[in-house]
Formats: C-alpha cells, structure tokens, sequence
C-alpha cells in the first residue's frame, strides 16, 4: 500500500514538475520571440538549398515512379537495375525541357509587349489631352479649376524630388551591393537545390526505407502503423492536389490559348501566348488565381482596344466558371475533399500565417486537418454510440 502511494505522489509531483517547466519555456520563448524569430530565419536561410531541394524531389518523384516502371518494362533482364538512374536523367530532361520551352514563350512576348506598351502609350496620352482640352473650351471655372490642380501637382512633384526622390535614389545605390549578393545567393541555392534534387530523387526509395524503419524504431508498433497511415494519406493528398491542379491549369492555359488564336484573326487579338501563359501559371493559385491573372490580361489587352479587354474579361468568366464548376471538381475530386467555404477558409488562415506560400499549400494542408478532426470526431461519436447525431 505504502509502496503504490508513493508511486502516485512521485507521478503526480512529476507531472507538476514538467508542467512548471513548460510553463516557464513558454514564458521564455514569448519574452524572447524575436530572437527566436531570428534564429529561425537564419536557420531556414541556411536549409534553403534543402527545401529548394526537397520542394523539387516531392513534385518530381511521382512523373519519376511512372517513367520508372515503363522503362523497367521496356529494358531487358539484367539491365533493369538502370532503371531508377534511367528514370531520374529523364524527368531532369523533361523538366528542363519544359522549363525552357516556357521561357522561349513568356520572354520573346514580354520583350514584345513592353515595346508596344511604349510605342502605345504615348499617343493614347496625347489623344486623352486632347480629349480634356476640347471638353474644357468655353468653360472658363473648370479651366481654372484644372490649372490649379496641375500647378499643385507641379508643386507637389517637385517637393517630392527634392525631399524624398534624391535620398531614395542614394539609398538604392547602396543598396545594389545587397540586391546583388541577394540575387547570386538566390541562384546559388537554386543550383544546390537541383543537385540535391538529383540526390534525393536517385535514392527516394532507400530514404523510404530508412524513414520507415526510423519510425518502427522509435515508436510502437501500433503508433508506427497508424503514423506511416496518415503520412500516406498526406502524401496522397498533396500529390492529388498539386497534380490535378497542375493539369487542371495547363488545360486552362490552352483553352484560353486557343480562343485568343481564334480572336486574333478575328477582331485582332495581340499577346495570345503572354496572355494565356499567365491565366494558366495563375490559375495554379487556388480561388484568388483566376483574378490575380485576369488584371495583367486585362491591361496588356486594354492598351490596343477596350472592345477586345471586354471580350477577354468576358471569356475569363466564363473559363473559370467552367474550370471551377466542372473541370476543377472531376481533376480534384479524390484530392481534397473541401468545400468552397473551407477552401476560402484555409487559404485565408495560411496566407496570413505564410504568406504566398500559404496560398499554394494551404488547401492541402487544411485538408489533412480536416480529414484528422473528421475521424477524431467518428471516433468519439462511436465510442459514445452517438452516432445517430449525424442522421
């Protein structure tokens, strides 16, 4: 009797014990949450070439598997081993090749747009003072009314060179030195990022290995099963997603691709290929994308004729009102399993907490929570045999 007393007053002063304890960690880490702010910042700089890394291996690995089973199939006995190496050196090729096939897209028809923009936009300045100078004749208070907001906006223009433009332009001068260095580090991670790629895609199959035999190592059989389960569903969840949404945006991209051709020859279209690159890249953004490139779209075809950015505007409405109630819902179906409010829902708590990239994953994340809360639920409604509430 005495010997299980004492074992309930050592249990109980121990869970006092580290209760404290993590009382104070808390209190510390809230009066020192700048600093580790700071130390994580430094430590996330020092592991970007890894999350580079990681961020391409994950998005590559299941086009890998896939090539990787068809070259298996096609390649004799005792060549077979090649496969994986075979697998990986393709995927590289297509994705550079994909990569540069882009970029011979998007950047000849920028350059091109930029030099219309600067060809256009003149003439259409003058021919707007034109408009404003023939509106104001024979009305003598509005002349007047618009010569005192052009001297105050003179006025104000020169102010604003002498106090802020001239020590702005100093302080982007010494900052070029930063912007530089920034940019050679940014590309330097890039390129560690690609090896480390190339390390993690050739041996995906040995790291699962590991990381599993990890997992059985350090829990319960019971415990390991039930986390190598969800990490499973993760995995499932955050490749459908992204995969469905990849596909689902490249079909976007080439409808709209399509219907710009078609208003090319007939009423003019310009910028087809711009145009449509960016309603696919943006589209990839869940529920704000289809806005984000409606604006660039819009004003790249504002500039030649307002007739055609309305019937651009038009069509963009119409395409993801198709995307989002037809052809989104069939490619992520099994990905997600959300609803638009929780979909709104999670974008908006993941943009708030990490920026962009809580936009691009926030969906999918939000989903696993979901699906976790959902069976926790089940799970307490079937041992209280409550499960009628449902109905």
């Amino acid at each position: 009797m005495n010997k299980e007393f004492l074992k309930k007053i050592f249990f109980q002063s121990l869970t006092g014990f580290l209760s404290l304890a993590l009382a104070i960690l808390l209190f510390f880490c809230i009066q020192r949450m700048d600093q580790i702010r700071q130390g994580f910042q430094w430590l996330m700089g020092v592991l970007m070439p890894f999350i580079y890394g990681g961020t391409m291996a994950y998005l590559l690995k299941t086009p890998c598997s896939f090539l990787e089973e068809k070259i298996r199939d096609i390649l004799p006995e005792k060549h077979k081993k090649q496969a994986s190496i075979l697998a990986v050196v393709a995927v590289l090729l297509l994705s550079v090749l994909v990569l540069y096939l882009l970029l011979s897209m998007i950047i000849p028809e920028m350059a091109r747009s930029i030099v219309a923009l600067a060809v256009a936009v003149p003439p259409k300045a003058e021919e707007f003072t034109h408009w404003v100078i023939g509106h104001l004749e024979g009305n003598e208070a509005l002349q007047n009314y618009v010569n005192n907001a052009f001297a105050s906006l003179e006025a104000w223009l020169y102010n604003w060179a002498t106090t802020d433009l001239l020590p702005t332009m100093q302080g982007m001068m010494d900052g070029v030195v930063t912007t530089v260095s920034s940019v050679f580090t940014v590309m330097k991670n890039i390129v560690l990022g690609g090896i480390i790629c190339i390390y993690l895609l050739a041996g995906r199959k040995k790291f699962a290995k590991h990381g599993k035999a990890l997992v059985y190592a350090v829990l319960k059989p019971r415990w390991a099963e039930g986390l190598l389960r969800e990490l499973a569903f993760v995995d499932k969840t955050f490749v459908g997603f992204f995969g469905g949404k990849i596909l689902d945006s490249a079909i976007v991209g080439v409808i709209c691709y399509i219907f710009c051709l078609i208003m090319t020859v007939a009423a003019g279209f310009q910028n087809a290929v711009l145009i449509s690159v960016i309603i696919g890249v943006t589209n990839v953004i869940p529920y704000f994308g289809p806005f984000i490139g409606a604006v660039p779209a819009a004003l790249l075809t504002l500039i030649s004729s307002p007739r055609n950015c309305l019937i651009l505007l038009i069509f963009i409405v119409i395409l993801q009102q198709f995307d989002g109630n037809v052809l989104g819902p069939r490619l992520l179906a099994d990905s997600v399993g959300l609803n638009g409010f929780w979909v709104l829902f999670g974008i908006t708590l993941f943009e708030g907490l990490f920026g962009f990239v809580g936009i691009l994953v926030g969906v999918p994340v939000f989903a696993v929570i979901y699906d976790l809360v959902r069976r926790w639920i089940l799970a307490g409604l079937r041992k209280h045999d409550k499960m009628d509430v449902l109905e």
